[in-house]
């Protein structure tokens, strides 16, 4: 009997498909999306042999769309993602998250002297470059990062 290559995890009849997250980003995307509270079935797969990222991880979510920004805020830290709508065990649409012009109240300033962190207001980032993600905090211009970047 030959050995089996791959894993089988059952297919989706209805819902979504995050993929190509890189590994060292995948559980931060779990938590984005609030997956941890969902009642829905989430398959989630991290390390798994990629030939554009090395390796990458993936998210499956049953009987669930997201709306365009939430799917975008994982762009803040997963930009190669691709996010895939299933319907009827068929893929209807195929689209890369996109970095919004400009993030608001997802990510920290962790400058100490910026007025987000003395007073109750909502963060706001401009995203300087997409490749790499950086983001400019529109309150004291710091700039922040892939591991810098602290999110909310």
């Amino acid at each position: 009997m030959p050995a089996k290559k791959e894993l089988a995890v059952a297919a989706l009849r209805h819902g979504t498909v995050i993929d190509h997250i890189p590994a060292s980003a995948l559980f931060s995307a779990v938590h984005l999306l609030g997956l941890e509270s969902m009642s829905q079935s989430v398959t989630v797969g991290n390390n798994l042999p990629s030939g554009r990222l090395g390796s990458k991880g993936i998210i499956k979510v049953a009987d669930t769309t997201f709306d365009p920004d939430t799917l975008n805020r994982i762009a803040i830290i997963a930009p190669t993602a691709v996010v895939n709508v299933i319907e009827d065990y068929e893929v209807v649409s195929k689209q890369e998250v996109v970095l919004p012009e400009e993030v608001v109240d997802l990510v920290k300033c962790t400058n100490p002297k910026c007025v987000t962190c003395h007073e109750p207001m909502r963060s706001r980032f401009t995203v300087v470059s997409r490749e790499p993600v950086i983001l400019k905090c529109r309150y004291c211009e710091h700039e922040y990062t892939g591991k810098g970047i602290t999110l909310k």
